[in-house]
């Protein structure tokens, strides 16, 4: 067979519309077939010619070239034996067997061909559907074609740019910004079911020591400031909660001077720190428990680290203006705790006024979740107490009455933050007081904190089991990886895939005097 005649009729013109597999580079065609079925056959000839030494010495590398060529299946290898023995046999016989078992004219090819490595002729693409299909010749990997669905998982030649190049570490979900401060990051990316796998265990809270801040902002190492709650709140029912709104004072922002007085009210009570990782309000772990479920709300808090003690200070983001009803809303959460909590000084019949928002009693609760122990402040609403008089905390919610299109939310969202807040410190009864748009009492409701999640998970809305899970990864991944005496922002922002460590620049002077002052 004329292989020089053939090689021109693979590669004309003429087959252009032949099939060729783009993606490996190799072109198949029937003489390259019957090499191929005959190389078992030049393999044992091989052997046999050199095992009777009848053959000359450059045998050995010839042979071994042809078990390479023939093994490798390499579309340029094949050709170029193919155009070499394409010139040692144009005058033979074209069915002669060069790998029959004299093996001579075979031992006589050079190890290299004089022949160009040949050229794939240029696809034509005369499918211009780009559907379902379209990944063979012309497909999405062809040059110019839009490609919408990124990056593969392995590398490939081409002008396409791989995914997470100098991108500085955030990756296909980066919320469109580099910040300098950036630390690391804790990607939001464990499921409910992986979360609810882990058995978080957390240790009943103790309550260590107390503080009341009092009329005009002064603060007490006691429980001056603890209401008694008012067990006849039913008789309360159609009271107004605008009550007393004119003479209402609206709680001050005292930053980290309120951290500042926890951390006064732990010194005067001489509490150890030496086994303590955490140092909070409850505020900030009722947002990081919160976040397992509510992804739309942003947060952030200060980090820092003195003598193997993380404290966390409570940072407030920028709220928008509010209006007269954004103010009276606020209003009666103060006034129903007014309503449901004795008042020596109230005479009966007599209307709610001067209510101060700053007049708080709070509590100083050691607990332990997962491997770390925590101390935090927590502000109780009012106490009650058994029959055998043992004290306990009551916390005071109001709500809007519920309709059927409502009750879904509030148990997914608002019954989640009341949990949260009542399970961390403890507080076993949450007395819920609903009113309608005008601000008048419709009813009361009292939970018990340990039953709520009972009724949610029936609904399957949410999980106790996994706030307390994504609370002991965040804190595992904080604890290690802050630095000692530096100081972070821990934030919650959009598009709320993560939570970002950022460097901040100072410390809070509350925290740097409680350290020397220890």
């Amino acid at each position: 067979m004329d292989f020089a005649k053939q090689h021109a009729d693979i590669f004309g013109e003429d087959d252009d519309d032949e099939p060729t597999n783009q993606d490996g580079g190799t072109h198949s065609s029937s003489p390259s077939s019957s090499s191929s079925s005959s190389s078992s056959s030049s393999s044992s000839s091989s052997s046999a010619a050199s095992s009777s030494g009848s053959e000359k010495p450059e045998s050995s590398s010839g042979n071994s070239r042809s078990g390479a060529t023939t093994g490798g299946g390499g579309a340029a290898e094949d050709e170029e034996e193919h155009g070499e023995e394409a010139t040692t046999n144009n005058d033979g016989d074209d069915d002669k067997d060069l790998f029959g078992s004299d093996n001579e004219d075979y031992t006589r090819t050079p190890a290299t061909s004089p022949f160009l490595i040949p050229v794939l002729p240029v696809i034509r693409n005369n499918n211009h559907n780009q559907g379902r299909g379209g990944f063979g010749r012309g497909g999405r990997w062809q040059p110019g074609h839009q490609n919408d669905r990124g990056a593969g998982i392995l590398p490939r030649p081409g002008p396409y740019p791989q995914r997470g190049h100098n991108n500085f570490g955030y990756g296909k979900f980066s919320n469109g910004r580099h910040d300098e401060r950036f630390v690391s990051e804790l990607r939001l990316s464990k499921s409910e079911e992986t979360l609810s796998r882990k058995v978080i265990q957390i240790q009943e809270p103790c309550e260590f020591a107390c503080y009341s801040r009092v009329e005009g902002g002064d603060v007490i190492f006691d429980e001056s400031s603890l209401r008694l709650f008012k067990r006849l709140i039913t008789e309360d029912i159609g009271a107004d909660l605008n009550q007393g709104f004119d003479t209402f004072t609206a709680k001050k922002d005292l930053g980290s001077q309120g951290f500042g007085d926890l951390l006064a009210c732990i010194r005067d009570k001489n509490i150890p720190l030496q086994n303590i990782h955490f140092v909070t309000y409850r505020n900030n772990l009722n947002k990081i428990l919160a976040t397992a479920y509510i992804r739309n709300e942003p947060w952030e808090m200060g980090v820092h680290k003195r003598n193997g003690v993380v404290y966390l200070d409570v940072h407030k983001l920028p709220e928008r203006p509010q209006n007269e009803m954004d103010r009276r809303r606020c209003y009666w959460g103060y006034c129903f705790e007014s309503l449901a909590t004795e008042d020596p000084g109230r005479g009966d019949g007599e209307l709610i006024h001067d209510v101060d928002a700053n007049i708080e009693y709070c509590s100083v609760i050691k607990t332990k979740l997962g491997a770390h122990r925590i101390l935090m402040g927590a502000e109780m609403d009012c106490c009650d107490s058994t029959d055998d008089g043992r004290r306990f905390y009551v916390e005071l919610k109001t709500s809007r009455e519920l309709e059927y299109h409502t009750e879904e939310r509030f148990e997914r969202e608002k019954l989640l933050k009341f949990w949260i807040q009542s399970f961390l410190a403890g507080v076993p009864y949450i007395v819920i007081g609903f009113r309608d748009d005008s601000g008048r009492l419709v009813r009361t409701e009292r939970l018990r904190t340990k039953d709520i999640t009972q009724r949610v998970k029936m609904k399957n809305y949410w999980q106790g089991g996994v706030c307390l899970a994504f609370a002991d990864e965040v804190l595992c991944w904080l604890y290690g990886t802050v630095k000692e005496n530096e100081d972070y922002i821990l934030q919650f922002a959009p598009p709320f895939q993560r939570l970002e460590l950022l460097q901040a620049q100072s410390c809070p002077e509350a925290i740097t005097n409680h350290v020397e002052q220890l």
